[in-house]
């Protein structure tokens, strides 16, 4: 499978799903896909799950995610917890 770049899968727009980041052409939100995933849902769940989705758009929703966190500032609290803190 060749690299997945999330800019052509994802869309964040406010007229959709109130600019809830979703699968391109969808309505579906990242945050379910990678939710579901964290949850033990398999690729094959999602794909059974979401018949008009492929195998790219998960992969392209846990890359919108991977960078998401990587540009989010976490602020620890306490030793058992962490604040994000958007910028």
């Amino acid at each position: 499978m060749s690299k997945v770049s999330w800019r052509d899968r994802i869309v964040i727009d406010p007229r959709i799903h109130h600019g809830v980041p979703c699968i391109k052409g969808t309505r579906v939100p990242v945050s379910v896909l990678v939710g579901s995933l964290a949850d033990g849902d398999s690729v094959s769940d999602l794909l059974e799950a979401y018949p008009h989705l492929t195998e790219e758009d998960i992969h392209a929703a846990l890359k919108f995610a991977a960078e998401a966190v990587n540009h989010a500032d976490f602020i620890p609290l306490t030793s058992r917890g962490m604040r994000m803190h958007k910028p």
